[in-house]
């Protein structure tokens, strides 16, 4: 079972969440809060308690007191087991890019479906990033230069979006044209763990072979970008 706490400083906000979230049977809402500060009131009590914490949390963007934004930026820090998801209607890559860069591990607009909440929750939970593909359109414009000019870079970018954190470490490494034993001693794993890795990178960018990944790194502009900031 999958716990789930919901943090929204509007109660008719939360119920309707806890109703969304209450369709998948492998869910449970364990907490509910009004603010980001409340929230991490509540995760330091269970912490302290040896309560199971929750496994995602579910936030608003914009509230009064601790916002989403910090919220995930102290979850980040001090619960590092636990995935934030922000929730805005806010379709700006500023907010995305913000949350993004505080430790937030994905981003939806209000009006996803509860299919699509449920299933952005269970990525999370699986250790997976998620971005709707209209907020990561927004992101690559701002964080890759030129990338709205140019589609097939959009499309490799929200592909990657898919990717966790260490298959995404995986991927950049590979298209630095490192071996599979290289990778490894990068990444403190065995080899037979980076050719898992490997795998499933190239069946979720539906890519044939570690040549098609390197291409695709570089093309995406992540390559150059890596370079830049290395």
């Amino acid at each position: 079972m999958i716990r789930v706490m919901l943090v929204d400083d509007q109660a008719s906000a939360r119920m309707g969440l806890s109703m969304m979230v209450g369709r998948d049977p492998g869910l449970s809402v364990v907490a509910t809060a009004d603010d980001g500060g409340a929230a991490l009131a509540e995760l330091a009590r269970r912490k302290g308690t040896g309560e199971p914490l929750p496994d995602v949390v579910v936030s608003d963007v914009r509230m009064p007191g601790t916002g989403g934004v910090a919220l995930a930026r102290e979850v980040a820090s001090r619960f590092p087991s636990v995935r934030t998801l922000l929730l805005t209607t806010y379709d700006r890559d500023d907010y995305a890019l913000g949350g993004l860069a505080a430790g937030a591990a994905g981003f939806l607009l209000k009006d996803a479906t509860a299919r699509e909440l449920c299933r952005a929750v269970r990525a999370l939970a699986a250790g997976d990033a998620v971005l709707t593909p209209r907020v990561t359109r927004e992101v690559v414009a701002r964080a890759v230069p030129g990338a709205a000019e140019d589609p097939e870079r959009v499309r490799l970018l929200e592909a990657l979006s898919s990717l966790s954190p260490r298959e995404l470490e995986t991927a950049s490494l590979v298209g630095e044209g490192l071996s599979n034993e290289e990778v490894a001693a990068r990444m403190v794993m065995e080899p037979a763990s980076v050719r898992r890795n490997v795998s499933r990178v190239l069946a979720k960018l539906g890519l044939r072979d570690r040549t098609q990944l390197a291409v695709a790194w570089w093309r995406s502009g992540m390559g150059s970008r890596g370079s830049r900031e290395g």
